[in-house]
């Protein structure tokens, strides 16, 4: 007697794909607020006068250490 199994391999509800859609549609939405954002904060900074000042610091220097040379702290 056979019995013919037809071996189903990964085999996926509905609500697997109701849930990745939903995921692409959030992550599609987040990257279209992003942008609008990023957009209005360019157009926001095309108005305005925006300057840049560069101070030079100079390097530096460490202290100079002082050597006990009598050694009576020591």
């Amino acid at each position: 007697m056979k019995v013919n199994k037809i071996l189903r391999h990964q085999v996926k509800t509905k609500w697997y794909y109701y849930f990745w859609g939903s995921m692409a549609v959030a992550v599609v939405g987040g990257q279209i607020y992003v942008g609008i954002g990023y957009r209005e904060m360019a157009e926001a900074t095309k108005g305005s006068d925006i300057r840049v000042t560069c101070e030079v610091i100079p390097p530096y220097t460490p202290p100079v250490q002082r050597i006990n040379r009598v050694r009576e702290f020591e």
